[in-house]
């Protein structure tokens, strides 16, 4: 996949991202044998797995309020993304969440995918 088509697949990712579609994006974006995994935690194998994964994450969440992309890089089936994302959880506690995320792609599909955040400073 050329540099400038994975850069429109990870834009359209963040189209998704950025209107809380995340199990519409995992399904579109992600291989069915994606590996997700999270700072230094096991990866979670599978998308239907990670769709689970992620379904348990949106029920703590009652309202999405934005997905901000401060840095992105394309390299050679490797695209790189610094992020933000804003929510209200659902016991009403505002959150702010800072990542960068590192994710491997294969035939326009992503196969593997970290996040790197900082587990003590969710506020």
């Amino acid at each position: 996949m050329s540099a400038v088509n994975l850069q429109q697949r990870l834009n359209d990712l963040f189209g998704y991202i950025r209107q809380g579609k995340i199990l519409e994006a995992i399904r579109e974006f992600y291989d069915k044998d994606v590996e997700m995994q999270e700072n230094a935690n096991p990866p979670t194998v599978g998308q239907s797995a990670n769709a689970e994964r992620e379904k348990q994450f949106l029920n703590g969440v009652k309202e999405w309020k934005g997905f901000t992309v401060t840095a992105s890089a394309v390299g050679d089936n490797v695209t790189f993304y610094e992020c933000s994302l804003d929510f209200i959880a659902t016991n009403g506690q505002p959150v702010h969440m800072e990542q960068v995320v590192v994710t491997k792609w294969k035939n326009g599909k992503i196969v593997h995918e970290r996040f790197y955040y900082d587990t003590g400073k969710q506020s």
